[in-house]
């Protein structure tokens, strides 16, 4: 049996008050503690859960079910936008349905018409061809079978014979011959298409120099690496007028979304100088002094990526060696636009600093995100992500409509789901939930930047989220987990020049190779009407070179989107 402590209690109020006061401050520690330790079981039950389930998409289709219990009122404005809503669902349910019940035409497993034939004739044997009763037999017709067959691609050197005319016995006159053309480089010695299929090769399929060496000896030529380089530093000089021109317009656009990622670098072999006041070189003298002190051989840099949301559809990637507001300063020292991004302080101070000259709209992919993944134990999280879920259904039907007839919509629905969700959170008051806790910060972070989420709708020219600048990340990762990092700062620049025609073409749904080796050729016969050069001007006159199977997927899926969002809408509208 536990003995009994006993102690005496004291006799003065002073010291009774003394002995409340210490006792007072020990249950508030102990409080502290306990909040402390829910949080981190917190923490440790959803990073379980992470090893556990996996990774999950932050996208929650949720039932019809929450979608018919969302907290919005009975007001006439909401009665307009639900039947609105309703009636266009039912029309997209009714053209989608009918579009799929059409019996579809049967596969073609033909084989492209436009490829070159070559016929072979299969001879029979002699027993085949002569008959034991008749003797010889007669061809009567053929059987035939079409076989893809694949052949490595050829090279070939082009041999150009420059006549020299001169005047028999009059060498006074002189020689004359036909102007050389402006080449690639120095003696014409290599075509654009070689140059366009190894920046092709590296900025689209990601693939490292060295491994052209084997892609081009399987067709005869094992260039050295240096020869590669060279081709691409003198794409580089002569793309850069245009690049320049490209980046001017984004610039300029009324909307531009930023993002970045991290570049490994490797440290140059002798102390960058410092040109004075020239912020990139005094950043990448500290950097590089900082990877030193560490004794690292290398620093983690960054691809900035910005890009035109409404006039200027192009990307244009730069590379800094830190994630400073540097690079955004520099980039919009002269704009006057909406900056879409993530709420990092570096893109927030950028626009704060700007006098007025940019404002933020902050993106809905981020705030859902954080809602996502604070939700495994939080089923309150489940009617945010609905209110969220409503607001991407109205952005579905919004996106192919004119910039104008989108913003009209997104003020009669979306600002509906909006004052419901800021009702929602004003009467939800932080003490319902752990203050430290991922649900909380979730909700804060929606609240702190309330206004900036809100400003997409007060423009139909800005999405609702930066989702498909992020995306752009995936190809700076894709060529970082292939060629690891960069040589330097020139490197790095490179890179982002080859990366910005790449992703361009990309975005336009272009043969990179195509438009890679036709923007050389432009370039070097003197072209500067650089207009006519840009993707989605260039396309107009070359559809031959657009990825149609591209374009038929984008479509498809947006199709898929719309009609999701429609059954989702009158399901909900059955259960009221």
């Amino acid at each position: 049996m536990r003995p009994m402590i006993h102690f005496e209690l004291p006799r003065d109020i002073a010291s009774c008050h003394a002995l409340l006061q210490t006792q007072s401050e020990t249950i508030a520690s102990q409080n502290e503690k306990l909040e402390a330790l829910a949080t981190e079981m917190e923490k440790l039950r959803k990073l379980l859960s992470h090893f556990v389930n996996g990774h999950r998409s932050e996208k929650r289709i949720l039932p019809a079910e929450s979608q018919a219990c969302l907290p919005f009122d009975n007001s006439e404005e909401f009665q307009a936008a639900q039947a609105e809503a309703e009636a266009q669902a039912e029309a997209i349910v009714q053209t989608y349905t009918v579009t799929r019940t059409v019996a579809k035409k049967k596969r073609n497993e033909s084989l492209p018409s436009h490829l070159p034939r070559v016929e072979r004739v299969v001879e029979g044997n002699e027993t085949q061809k002569n008959c034991a009763a008749h003797g010889a037999r007669k061809v009567i017709g053929y059987d035939a079978t079409e076989t893809l067959v694949y052949k490595r691609p050829e090279l070939y050197v082009l041999v150009k014979k420059y006549p020299k005319y001169a005047c028999p016995g009059n060498p006074a006159c002189g020689v004359a011959s036909p102007e050389r053309p402006t080449a690639l480089v120095e003696g014409d010695r290599y075509d654009t298409s070689v140059a366009a299929a190894v920046v092709e090769a590296k900025w689209f399929h990601h693939l490292p120099i060295y491994r052209h060496q084997d892609v081009f000896a399987g067709s005869g030529w094992t260039p050295s690496r240096s020869t590669l380089l060279n081709l691409v530093s003198q794409v580089q000089f002569v793309i850069a007028p245009f690049i320049a021109y490209m980046t001017r317009l984004v610039q300029q656009d009324v909307g531009v979304g930023i993002d970045d990622t991290g570049c490994r670098m490797l440290l140059p072999q002798t102390e960058p100088d410092v040109v004075p006041g020239d912020a990139k070189s005094r950043r990448l003298a500290e950097k590089v002094a900082e990877a030193r002190a560490k004794g690292e051989s290398s620093l983690l840099a960054k691809m900035w990526v910005y890009s035109g949301l409404y006039l200027a559809r192009y990307n244009i990637f730069d590379f800094r060696v830190s994630r400073h507001r540097d690079g955004p300063d520099d980039f919009f020292r002269h704009s006057r636009c909406t900056v879409q991004g993530d709420c990092f302080s570096g893109n927030l101070s950028v626009v704060l600093r700007s006098d007025e000259r940019l404002t933020f709209a902050a993106c809905w992919g981020h705030a859902r995100r954080k809602v996502v993944e604070a939700t495994t134990y939080v089923k309150e999280g489940e009617l945010l992500l609905g209110m969220i879920q409503a607001l991407y259904d109205i952005e579905t039907r919004a996106k192919e409509l004119p910039w104008q007839e989108r913003q009209a919509l997104r003020q009669r629905e979306s600002t509906v789901v909006l004052n419901a969700m800021k009702c929602w959170l004003d009467t939800r008051p932080l003490t319902e939930v752990l203050p430290k806790s991922d649900f909380a910060e979730a909700l804060r972070y929606i609240r702190n930047h309330w206004q900036e989420l809100n400003a997409y709708v007060r423009d139909g020219r800005i999405p609702i989220d930066n989702n498909s600048v992020e995306q752009l990340m995936k190809q700076v990762a894709m060529g970082r987990k292939a060629w690891l990092f960069v040589c330097g700062v020139a490197g790095g620049e490179q890179s982002a020049m080859m990366m910005t025609l790449v992703s361009s073409a990309r975005r336009h749904d272009l043969d990179v190779g195509v438009y890679v080796k036709d923007v050389l050729d432009q370039l070097l016969a003197g072209c500067t009407d650089y207009d006519r050069l840009l993707p989605d001007v260039w396309k107009q006159s070359h559809p031959e070179a657009i990825r149609e199977y591209r374009v038929e997927e984008r479509r498809d899926k947006a199709e898929r989107k719309q009609f999701q969002a429609a059954r989702r809408r009158l399901a909900a509208s059955q259960l009221r």
